[in-house]
């Protein structure tokens, strides 16, 4: 089954974005857990929890991805910044759980200049400290694009990070296309030599989602800027090839593009028409 949704809005609680994404011909979608720029999340609403929940088993929503917020550091050089996106995440956890088997995506951060070992090694013991052996929620690493001091530009930063955590069986990779293109990955033109280099670093069986973003900015950037799909310089082909591709065609997609509602609901019928539309290949 094709996976496809976007990023919505929580503010109006869970049951109006199902509402939302089945309107717009989703069948999953991304929130952020709170203000993506501030740290208070809402109290949560049982009854509306129990509403989404029923709406998303009757329209076959049964996967969903939770996004921390973008201010959050965990190896940060300030070690109250470090203790505040520990708190935020364990909320977050806690809070999930209430919306089983839903996955928790993070920027890795920014090292500032400690360097990438004392990063990772800042990230391993948030991540040892928060997760707990009994949570449904997969805690997912996204793909950087490594401007300025990003851990997760490359395959090897995020494999040490996975390495170091006790409960490895609870963490996963969402692969960001914007991201892996400025990072210098060529998706474009040799996405099964990506594959197979990911799969050879880190293992294939870690990736659970893929945010569908074209870049602004040309291979090896290391920009950050989304485009919207077949706007940018990673085109409409090589997303055909993605969402095609046996090894990830049955992932979870969810557009990151600079979009509203209705740009959104464009992009994914061109995408349910795109799927399965022939055998792409990789260009020779």
């Amino acid at each position: 089954m094709f996976r496809i949704g976007c990023h919505l809005s929580v503010s109006k609680g869970y049951e109006a974005m199902g509402k939302e994404a089945i309107k717009i011909g989703a069948n999953t979608f991304q929130f952020f857990t709170r203000n993506p720029r501030g740290s208070k999340a809402k109290a949560l609403n049982l009854e509306d929890i129990k509403k989404y929940l029923e709406l998303a088993e009757s329209h076959g929503i049964t996967k969903i991805i939770a996004h921390a917020p973008y201010t959050l550091n965990p190896c940060s050089a300030d070690e109250r910044t470090r203790e505040f996106a520990l708190e935020v995440m364990e909320d977050d956890l806690r809070r999930l759980e209430y919306l089983p088997n839903t996955l928790y995506n993070f920027h890795p951060g920014s090292h500032v200049n400690q360097g990438v070992e004392i990063g990772i090694e800042y990230i391993i013991k948030a991540l040892n400290h928060i997760m707990k052996p009994e949570q449904s929620t997969i805690v997912l690493l996204e793909t950087m694009a490594g401007k300025g001091t990003e851990i997760g530009r490359s395959f090897e930063e995020l494999k040490q990070i996975l390495d170091g955590v006790m409960l490895p069986d609870k963490m996963g990779v969402c692969l960001d296309t914007c991201h892996v293109y400025d990072a210098g990955y060529d998706i474009v033109n040799h996405l099964d030599n990506v594959l197979e280099e990911f799969d050879r670093v880190i293992g294939l069986d870690k990736l659970y989602a893929i945010h569908l973003n074209d870049s602004m900015n040309g291979m090896g950037s290391g920009k950050d800027r989304h485009e919207k799909l077949g706007e940018g310089s990673i085109g409409l082909e090589a997303f055909t090839r993605m969402i095609n591709h046996p090894k990830l065609k049955d992932l979870l997609f969810c557009l990151e593009t600079p979009n509203d509602l209705e740009g959104y609901e464009k992009e994914i019928k061109l995408l349910k028409d795109l799927y399965n539309a022939r055998d792409w290949k990789d260009p020779i």
